[in-house]
């Protein structure tokens, strides 16, 4: 079998059965991170049937605060598929997942596909249709993250799990993302805060980055797609039965509860 194959159907089993991922076996395991965005595309082919279509992508590690907490020093990118993406307000199962987190984002939905190369803050900017308040919901399914590295990590889409959307608002009417403060609340109480200018010094900039690393793989954005931008706070791991609110300056709210 091919050990690219192997490798996607060890990770998408382990996602599957919400068993602790272990390190891969040495003979599969991802030499770098470009092996581990090849093992990514298995996983989203090999999962496919059962989480429906890629709708957009993540990137994670676009924050100091992030990048410090899991001692990557760039972004990294995952997948975002259609069972994965709900409405502010959604019941979701605690039990559904490993160890489940939220992390506060700006999400972005795209107008037009973004194809070329050499991608900037500013050119990206005319294909962004809305922005969303988002949840990320992100998921530590390993055995311990910090030493399985980074390929495994982006081989299973760097610990996405889905997102929560709040009310779109037009590209026209949002506030500068610069200065967008976004809270993270938890049961009502405060748990993290940080701006726009936190994510890459501008959501865009990680925009950028991610149409930049899809154009590098032959691949594109597309329009109608999802992309999560980055927390700007760092992650939260939930208890059952904990409530989540996100509030976004200029940009409304999203929450969600894990019964």
């Amino acid at each position: 079998m091919d050990k690219i194959l192997e490798a996607a159907k060890a990770v998408a089993s382990a996602r599957r059965d919400l068993v602790p991922l272990r390190p891969l076996d040495p003979e599969i395991a991802p030499r770098d991170e470009a092996e581990g965005y090849r093992i990514q595309d298995a996983v989203h082919a090999v999962l496919a049937q059962e989480v429906g279509p890629l709708v957009g992508y993540k990137i994670g590690c676009t924050s100091a605060v992030m990048q410090r907490y899991l001692d990557i020093p760039h972004p990294c990118g995952g997948g975002v598929f259609a069972k994965g993406v709900h409405s502010s307000g959604v019941n979701l199962r605690h039990g559904d997942f490993v160890r489940v987190g939220v992390e506060c984002e700006i999400a972005v939905r795209l107008a037009r596909d973004l194809t070329g190369s050499a991608f900037t803050a500013d050119t990206v900017a005319d294909a962004i249709d809305a922005y969303h308040p988002a949840i990320e919901i992100v998921d530590d399914r390993y055995a311990d993250w910090r030493t399985i590295g980074a390929p495994t990590l982006v081989a299973d889409d760097f610990f996405a799990a889905g997102c929560v959307l709040g009310k779109p608002v037009s590209r026209a009417a949002a506030p500068d993302l610069l200065d967008v403060v976004g809270i993270a609340f938890i049961n009502g109480v405060e748990v993290g805060r940080g701006t726009g200018a936190d994510v890459l010094g501008h959501p865009h900039a990680a925009l950028a980055w991610l149409a930049n690393h899809l154009a590098a793989g032959r691949k594109n954005l597309r329009a109608g797609q999802i992309v999560l931008t980055g927390s700007l706070v760092q992650t939260v791991w939930l208890n059952v039965g904990d409530k989540v609110l996100m509030e976004m300056s200029g940009l409304g709210s999203v929450a969600a509860e894990f019964a």
